[in-house]
């Protein structure tokens, strides 16, 4: 047996005796369910149970759900039949109850013992019951008992097909199920009204998945100017990320701003991003006399012949390019600097139009 982990509130005894009750398979389901839930309080995980009794994962996961669920239905009042009747089979079938309040998982096992239903049965009521619920209204003629829920499923699903034999099919899994006479006299009428009203689709879901690394942005530290000296520089911190989706966890104060995940950004180990002026870059006179945004890596001070690297300077930070590698400490690479997006002059272009013609 493995070592008991350090915050187990079982002792070594208590969890071997579980073990070997749920290795044996003594008792029932409920009792197994409850087993391999304080086991996994006390720090065992479902690999651990299952290597020492054999009882699968998926499986310990629906014993537990399940016991819980019947309890809840207990304490909701069920009759003493249906508890023995799903006290030594059903772990599966009460599972599929789980959606559901207690109150209609009475209701739902009642109905899955007095029909026998089976687990695929099971998860098909449980459904139609919860999706019954939420109707803002009580459908005409039926009542909010969990037969009448079903039945009210299959009553829509049966008027909405042309095709006769597949429109009986249903119609007789709605009599099936029906409590109440009203219900019943509602469809009953199907046998006869062969109007087919077709049921309204639920929209297509908006799912869009990203193909490209560029769809993903990345969320750099914006420092505010390079009237800064190196040790403020240095003291912008990079966001956390996380997740599938890159979740950016931000701490501290500041702004940040959002680049597009372009290969040059992704391959930068440390950016942050600095807005200048034309005045502020090397070539200035042949730049057009608009604001940048200046990225700059951190991570990589290495001189390089062919690119521009941010210094520190009397007054601040700057931007300067090195025919041969300085003696002065270099904070960064120059990875990228960013124009603004270019706005369209809407009147420019009525006019050229007007001087074409």
């Amino acid at each position: 047996m493995p070592e008991q982990p350090q915050s187990a509130s079982l002792s070594q005894q208590q969890a071997s005796e579980l073990l070997q009750t749920l290795r044996q398979k003594e008792g029932n389901w409920v009792e197994w369910g409850k087993s391999c839930q304080q086991l996994q309080k006390a720090g065992y995980d479902n690999q651990t149970i299952f290597e020492e009794t054999g009882l699968q994962p998926v499986h310990q996961n629906q014993v537990i759900v399940a016991a819980q669920v019947y309890e809840s239905i207990i304490q909701a009042g069920a009759s003493e039949e249906v508890k023995t009747y799903f006290a030594q089979k059903g772990s599966d079938i009460i599972y599929e109850f789980r959606i559901l309040p207690p109150n209609k998982r009475v209701e739902a096992a009642t109905l899955a013992m007095d029909k026998q239903l089976a687990q695929a049965d099971a998860h098909e009521i449980a459904k139609a019951i919860k999706d019954f619920s939420e109707l803002n209204s009580l459908p005409e003629r039926f009542t909010d008992c969990a037969g009448d829920a079903v039945a009210y499923k299959y009553w829509k699903l049966a008027r909405g097909k042309k095709d006769l034999q597949a429109r009986s099919r249903l119609i007789a899994q709605g009599l099936r199920y029906v409590a109440s006479e009203t219900a019943r006299e509602k469809i009953e009428n199907l046998l006869s009204d062969f109007t087919v009203v077709p049921e309204t689709p639920a929209p297509t879901l908006p799912l869009y998945r990203l193909e490209q690394e560029d769809e993903l942005p990345r969320i750099l530290p914006v420092v505010p100017s390079l009237d800064i000296s190196a040790s403020q520089f240095q003291s912008y911190s990079q966001p956390q990320q996380q997740g599938t989706f890159r979740f950016n966890k931000l701490s501290g104060e500041g702004e940040w701003v959002a680049l597009p995940g372009w290969q040059t950004i992704w391959a930068a180990a440390d950016p942050v991003a600095i807005p200048c002026q034309r005045e502020q870059l090397p070539k200035s006179e042949s730049l057009a006399n608009e604001p940048v945004l200046v990225v700059v890596d951190r991570g990589d001070r290495q001189w390089y012949l062919h690119s521009y690297f941010l210094i520190e300077q009397e007054n601040g930070l700057g931007i300067q390019w090195f025919e041969q590698a300085p003696n002065q400490p270099l904070l960064g690479r120059v990875v990228l600097i960013l124009r603004p997006k270019r706005v369209v002059d809407e009147g420019a272009i009525a006019q050229s139009w007007q001087y074409e013609e």
